[in-house]
């Protein structure tokens, strides 16, 4: 999650404002969710921030914002656990999931964490291997993370380098999670622009990586314009030593979305994509790819091919993500307007910007198109002091209906239905009031459905476990992965 251009040495990159900044992210009723303080957290510590932009939310069903670090949370939410960020200090990222085990990712590296007793998780490991933002993901003994900041080599020891020198290290680095107490660092992959984020799509004897990265500069020796594919890593599951890049399919033959000024509501050209999500047993993908989105056939998973492209000039600024729908006929595109570090969770900016785009897939075939219906964007508006946008999340696997599960940042945790694709709507939330410190940036990062439970990875606050108890998510319990990354999305029918 970016949208700016990419920090030079020495600056982790949060979100579109982070390289300025220099540190860059039980109801039955069919009525709004009310808030409930969570009686196990620290009392409220009064904060310049909550005072100053106290405001009615009324359509939330709360009296307005939470107090300085106040937690508070819907009824049909409960907050069972948090565990604080340990030995990893640096800013919490995406999470990722097999068997009894949660993969955290962080800045500075990773955290396996052990959730067979969601109520009580424990760290079963930390590994120390910089390279924001490490996002993360797992297929079978193999761990994968993106480097999408310039190192002076590949290895977990590596400093930060100048991305203009030629000796710049950025790309996907594997390991081997066969021992979940000991990981080990088994191969690498330098990749074009780095690896921001990657999407795995898993086969028998070989995993292959989408590896999404953008915003080539005439600069960065192995970064040059044009930018306009992803790059596609094959990894031998036997030998992952052996994984290599296979080949970089161009998606924007046109050059994509031109931005500036000629879209002046977009934040960038495209330059190639931020995230992209497959649905194996449907053989599509759908990319989030900066002032696009896209559909891709990818029956061979090798040659992905674009089959539609969309544009929303008028509300979209930064196409981050995607999600597709149980039946997938629907995706959930977001826009992370601001970057990830904006405060757009308010009156001001409205409910179609830095929301969620809902698109129906209509057509069969190469004649497939995505067709927009409408906006979500969450009903309870934050402080001017909160960086809050759409972000990541997955669906809660539900017959019959559409419920997904999203981090907002410092907008927390949301659970929300699109069962009527022209009427999404709200049905549960757990979230954090501002921080003290008004500069402060964090929230939830990534928020997940996972073998009953939710999980959060907050930024700053550590490992968060949710439960949700409501009639509409009824069934959701019996639904059992034996792994599950968001990216690849698992057929829950």
């Amino acid at each position: 999650m970016t949208s700016l251009p990419r920090p030079r040495a020495g600056r982790r990159h949060l979100g579109a404002a982070a390289a300025v900044l220099g540190l860059l992210a039980a109801l039955t009723t069919a009525g709004p969710a009310a808030a409930v303080p969570d009686p196990g957290d620290p009392p409220t510590r009064p904060g310049k921030a909550s005072e100053q932009n106290r405001t009615a939310a009324g359509e939330a069903g709360r009296g307005g914002i939470p107090g300085s670090d106040e937690i508070v949370h819907s009824r049909n939410i409960s907050h069972l656990a948090n565990l604080p960020k340990g030995a990893l200090k640096s800013l919490n990222t995406d999470l990722a999931f097999q068997g009894r085990y949660a993969f955290a990712g962080n800045y500075d590296g990773f955290t396996v964490y052990d959730i067979s007793r969601p109520k009580a998780p424990k760290v079963v490991s930390q590994v120390l291997c910089p390279g924001g933002q490490n996002d993360i993901s797992v297929s079978g003994d193999l761990l994968f993370l993106s480097t999408d900041s310039s190192r002076s080599d590949d290895s977990c020891s590596s400093t930060a380098q100048s991305p203009t020198e030629k000796s710049a290290w950025e790309g996907i680095k594997v390991f081997d999670i066969s021992d979940k107490r000991n990981p080990k660092y088994v191969a690498s992959v330098e990749t074009a622009c780095g690896s921001h984020t990657h999407t795995l799509v898993p086969e028998r004897r070989d995993v292959y990586v989408y590896v999404s990265s953008y915003f080539p500069d005439e600069t960065y020796p192995d970064c040059r314009p044009p930018h306009d594919g992803i790059s596609i890593v094959k990894v031998p599951r036997t030998a992952p030593e052996k994984a290599a890049v296979v080949d970089f399919p161009v998606l924007f033959p046109d050059g994509g979305n031109p931005g500036p000024p000629s879209n002046p509501n977009t934040m960038v050209p495209t330059t190639g994509c931020h995230d992209i999500t497959v649905f194996p047993e449907e053989d599509i993908a759908a990319g989030a790819c900066m002032g696009d989105g896209i559909l891709m056939d990818v029956s061979d998973p090798a040659r992905p091919r674009v089959i539609d492209r969309v544009q929303d000039n008028e509300n979209f600024a930064f196409w981050h993500s995607a999600t597709f729908s149980e039946n997938g006929r629907k995706v959930v595109f977001t826009d992370e307007l601001g970057g990830g570090v904006g405060a757009t969770c308010n009156a001001e900016v409205g409910d179609k910007r830095g929301a969620n785009g809902i698109y129906h897939i209509t057509g069969r075939g190469d004649e497939r198109k995505l067709v927009f219906k409408s906006y979500f964007k969450i009903p309870r508006h934050q402080a001017d002091t909160e960086n809050c946008v759409a972000h990541n999340g997955s669906l809660i696997p539900v017959k019959g209906r559409d419920i997904m599960v999203q981090a907002w940042y410092q907008g927390g945790v949301s659970v929300w239905e699109f069962t009527d694709s022209t009427r999404p709507r709200e049905i549960g939330y757990f979230e954090r009031g501002p921080y003290a410190d008004p500069d402060a940036i964090g929230g939830s990062w990534s928020a997940y459905y996972y073998n009953g439970h939710i999980y959060s990875n907050d930024i700053q606050m550590g490992f968060d476990v949710l439960k949700i108890r409501d009639r509409r998510v009824a069934g959701a319990e019996r639904v059992r992965l034996d792994e599950l990354n968001a990216q690849t999305q698992p057929d829950y029918r």
